[in-house]
């Protein structure tokens, strides 16, 4: 057949795929017929944020029938340019390339500029990214007002035509998290989550030499373009935390520990009966995630409950420079919400180019001799600056009121573990996690009193310096309202001081719904801290 008479054959069917008509199996079938067929021409992504094909690797050597080639060429908004023919048949199909033209000449050369400076929009987060040396000890930093979140008039423009593009081909909302914003090349070239799913050669780590650096400014207002309909996201102040006495002259090492909330559990399990399920799409609640990462800027990113580890998390901040380790649990919940993006577990996060990693373990916790569903991290790595070695680690233990004792007993597995790791508490040690437990139960009493010689961060922020924050998750449920501390960061007190602390949101800024919302994209509040090395005598 010739390809004239196949390009009749196959627009009905393209036509049909960009009005987002098709299933997915066919969907695949028309774009490799057409891209059998012809090979448009296109205008290649800028050097610094396209992202490479995942590498087949040798666990899958044939591809899937009708699955498209992985050096398919890439049109600027993300989707493969040979499965959006030249011209579509039907009103949809030329509203569709109209608006897409739009697009093209609301922002020329937007995806070919190796660099967008967006130096007035850091303006906002400038604050909070490193406090300035030398303020007086446990002052407590303003938190700002809540500042609009802005963007470049030319990503606005470019969002808007996108938005067209939407509306004319009649997308519908995908389920869990199996799209993607289609708007910006850095987060469009994660891998779509229903292909992360059913396509187990895709849940292999690309190698990290072989990804184009992005540069976390253009990321940051890339996420603000895609939530600029939103509310502004609240800023939390710092609280100066540094006793009088000598300090560290090294840089501080800042830790992030947060539960940012599966995907599936939040649309599917976790009924937050005064969340709209709109502000849960995971188009624009993984931007709001990736705000916070780099508004605070963390050298270490402790995260619980992620289900989006390979398609948006690992790509992404592997490109910022990190190096990742994810570790799912085995029999996650989610797995159980049907369009699932697969297992939950931990991930933990470091930057390469200030520490080096010496030794790494994946844990997965006992309780009475029993292997149960909960897990943890614990890397030593060595700080390239001071050459001094710690140990960080994440974990999440049981939820449920009625698993106290369960609980206990992972916390005492988990214990034990980083006693070896740690050779007896030679090694300074910082733990991470959402224990799921309140200071009263007995795994907070059992870290408290290790003897690893471990404190909390977070007591530090009270008037005494001995009791938790209020809370650090809160939400509603159908079973009522949770107001609850289960989150924390426990560290070595004898070898590590705190500088600083992330002071949490009010009351007032959390907002009567409470969490997650439009404003936050978790029902638990991220927690940081500046940790330095106290002086060897």
């Amino acid at each position: 057949m010739d390809p004239p008479s196949l390009s009749r054959l196959v627009a009905p069917a393209l036509s049909a795929l960009c009005a987002c008509r098709l299933p997915p199996s066919s969907r695949r079938l028309a774009a490799a017929s057409a891209f059998a067929s012809q090979q448009p021409q296109h205008q290649p992504l800028s050097p610094g944020l396209a992202c490479p094909a995942p590498s087949p690797g040798p666990r899958r050597e044939e591809k899937e029938p009708g699955s498209l080639p992985s050096d398919a060429p890439e049109s600027p908004l993300g989707s493969p340019a040979s499965a959006r023919p030249a011209g579509g048949s039907g009103a949809r199909g030329a509203a569709a390339a109209a608006a897409a033209a739009a697009a093209a000449a609301a922002a020329p050369g937007m995806y070919q500029s190796p660099r967008r400076l967006c130096s007035a929009l850091l303006q906002r987060d400038a604050p909070g990214l490193r406090r300035p040396p030398g303020p007086p000890p446990r002052r407590r930093s303003p938190a700002p007002a809540a500042a609009p979140r802005l963007a470049s008039p030319r990503l606005l423009a470019v969002a808007s035509a996108a938005r067209s593009v939407a509306r004319a081909c009649s997308r519908t909302a995908c389920p869990m998290g199996s799209g993607t914003s289609r708007l910006y090349s850095a987060l469009t070239k994660t891998l779509d989550g229903s292909s992360a799913s059913q396509h187990p050669e895709y849940l292999v780590a690309p190698d990290p030499e072989h990804l184009e650096p992005i540069d976390p400014k253009e990321l940051l207002e890339e996420c603000r373009a895609v939530l600029h309909t939103r509310p502004p996201r609240f800023q939390r102040g710092f609280v100066d935390l540094r006793a009088d006495g000598p300090s560290s002259s090294h840089t501080p090492i800042r830790v992030m520990q947060w539960n940012i909330l599966a995907q599936a559990l939040g649309e599917g399990k976790d009924n937050f009966v005064q969340c709209p399920l709109e502000a849960l799409k995971w188009e624009e609640r993984k931007c709001l995630i990736l705000e916070e990462i780099l508004a605070y800027q963390p050298d270490i990113l402790c995260l619980q409950e992620v289900d989006h580890y390979f398609d948006t998390f690992h790509p992404l901040l592997s490109r910022l420079g990190y190096q990742g380790t994810f570790f799912p649990k085995p029999w996650s919940p989610c797995l159980d919400v049907e369009h699932n993006n697969g297992p939950d577990g931990c991930a933990l996060f470091f930057l390469q180019n200030r520490f080096k990693l010496v030794n790494s373990a994946n844990i997965r916790l006992t309780a009475m001799t029993l292997k149960t569903n909960q897990v943890a991290i614990a890397q030593t790595l060595e700080c390239k600056e001071s050459s001094r070695q710690f140990c960080i680690a994440v974990t999440h233990l049981k939820a449920r009121t009625g698993w106290e004792r369960f609980r206990s007993a992972q916390g005492c597995d988990l214990l034990q573990n980083l006693q070896s790791i740690t050779q007896g508490a030679k090694i300074p040690l910082i733990v991470c996690g959402d224990f799921n437990a309140e200071p009263t139960e007995e795994v907070y009493r059992h870290f408290a009193s290790s003897s690893l010689n471990l404190n909390s961060a977070y007591k530090l922020l009270s008037a005494d310096g001995q009791s938790e924050p209020p809370y650090t998750t809160w939400k509603i449920r159908t079973s009522g309202e949770c107001r609850h501390t289960l989150d924390y960061i426990w560290y070595s007190k004898h070898a590590l001081s705190v500088r600083s602390a992330l002071d949490l949101l009010t009351e007032e800024q959390i907002g009567p719904n409470r969490l997650p919302s439009f404003n936050y994209p978790s029902d638990h509040l991220s927690l940081v801290c500046d940790f330095s090395f106290n002086e060897e005598r």
